[in-house]
């Protein structure tokens, strides 16, 4: 478990003069072009199309992508598309609602990194990486 040195802006909110941003898409791509003081990487929400970033994946130190609620699968879409499809090889940050039981296979589809909440434990987090001991279809990413 490490701290996150990154900063999460939310669609519209004011960028900082300096350090590691994670920026919506939108604003990502309005954006793109401008100067900044630190590492800039993109959070995508569900129904963002991963495709809109192909081109910049090489570019991209990490890509967030949102779980609205712990039942909605299509992060674990996007984030398949994004390491097999675009080939990217970055962080792969799993942010929003994170449950304990969703992170073997977060991690199979390709998730490098998981935004926790402040009052889980690391012993349990790093346990729910163990937590199974096969993946439905085929073999994880890596």
């Amino acid at each position: 478990m490490l701290d996150d040195g990154w900063l999460r802006l939310l669609a519209g909110e004011a960028r900082p003069a300096e350090g590691d941003i994670l920026l919506s898409l939108a604003d990502w791509l309005a954006g793109r072009n401008v100067v900044h003081s630190g590492r800039v990487g993109v959070w995508l929400g569900a129904a963002d199309d991963p495709e809109q970033i192909a081109e910049a994946l090489g570019e991209l130190p990490v890509v967030g992508i949102e779980f609205g609620h712990f039942s909605d699968g299509r992060g674990y879409s996007i984030a398949r598309l994004l390491r097999d499809r675009y080939g990217f090889s970055g962080e792969l940050r799993a942010l929003g609602d994170i449950q304990r039981d969703q992170l073997f296979y977060l991690h199979a589809v390709g998730f490098d990194a998981f935004s926790v909440k402040p009052e889980d434990q690391p012993d349990a987090i790093a346990a729910g990486l163990r937590d199974f001991s096969a993946t439905y279809g085929r073999r994880g990413w890596q």
